[in-house]
């Protein structure tokens, strides 16, 4: 009876890391490259949608390896991962509490090549993703390849 009641909490405890890790981050991801289409077809008339969306991946990011490490299923290797990937989107300029962010034009041509890599990897609006942990840090090493590193 204790091995069954030890998996059941084993199960719960991956359901609940991974479902952070696809809300807070995949989910947003996907939400930035459609915002970062939405400005494109728009002449970039309100650049800080994007700068904002990106502050709540890096929070979200920061959110998911802190509440999965404390829930024991963060794995080194995906800590490795989200390290990275938080480091390599800080290169874009985001907003931070009571400031907005300044986008220049260097930074909108970085934003429009993160898109095109966002659906390289499969994180795109009308992209099919499979919404499983394993899945989604293959997209984001896959992220962290592309990324070029420093941006300019």
């Amino acid at each position: 009876m204790l091995a069954a009641t030890v998996t059941w909490e084993n199960l719960k405890i991956n359901f609940t890391a991974e479902q952070v890790l696809l809300t807070e981050v995949q989910n947003n991801l996907v939400e930035l490259e459609g915002l970062i289409a939405h400005q494109i077809e728009d002449d970039w008339s309100e650049p800080n949608l994007v700068t904002a969306e990106l502050e709540d991946i890096l929070n979200g990011i920061w959110l998911g390896m802190t509440t999965v490490e404390q829930l024991g299923a963060l794995s080194e290797s995906d800590k490795v991962t989200l390290s990275q990937l938080h480091s390599n989107l800080r290169q874009y300029p985001y907003d931070e509490i009571y400031s907005f962010a300044n986008v220049t034009d260097e930074d909108i041509k970085n934003f429009e090549e993160l898109r095109g890599i966002l659906r390289d990897v499969g994180l795109g609006l009308n992209i099919s993703i499979n919404a499983n942990k394993d899945s989604f840090m293959a997209q984001a090493n896959a992220l962290n390849k592309k990324i070029k590193t420093p941006l300019n």
